[in-house]
């Protein structure tokens, strides 16, 4: 039977952020799904570390587990603490800073999963 999310137990609860560690100096990522519909992906960021600004062509949601990041959307930055989450839409550029060290976890749906 093919597994769709990997490197996360099947039928086992489990804690995300205890999937990915906070490590000096890095951004960690480690990633559930990834296909032409949709990709979903961990992330552990240490204080001061970033993704520059770049864009995607679905739509992104994160949600941070731990910690608190900056979430550049449009030139606008956004505040995002454990537990909120904010939606980035498709074709916007965007950025990831650590504000102080964070986990979250990123879902991107794709357009083309979705049939005319």
């Amino acid at each position: 039977m093919d597994k769709f999310i990997r490197n996360i137990d099947h039928e086992s609860v489990v804690r995300l952020a205890e999937l990915v560690s906070v490590q000096s100096g890095q951004v960690v990522s480690k990633t559930l799904a990834q296909n032409k519909a949709v990709s979903i992906t961990l992330f552990a960021f240490d204080k001061g570390e970033e993704i520059g600004t770049h864009d995607s062509t679905g739509d992104a949601m994160v949600t941070v587990l731990e910690g608190t990041g900056r979430f550049t959307v449009g030139g606008v930055p956004h505040i995002v603490k454990a537990g909120e989450t904010l939606v980035m839409p498709a074709k916007v550029p965007h950025a990831v800073y650590g504000e102080e060290a964070f986990k979250w976890v990123l879902t991107v749906v794709f357009p083309d999963g979705f049939e005319a």
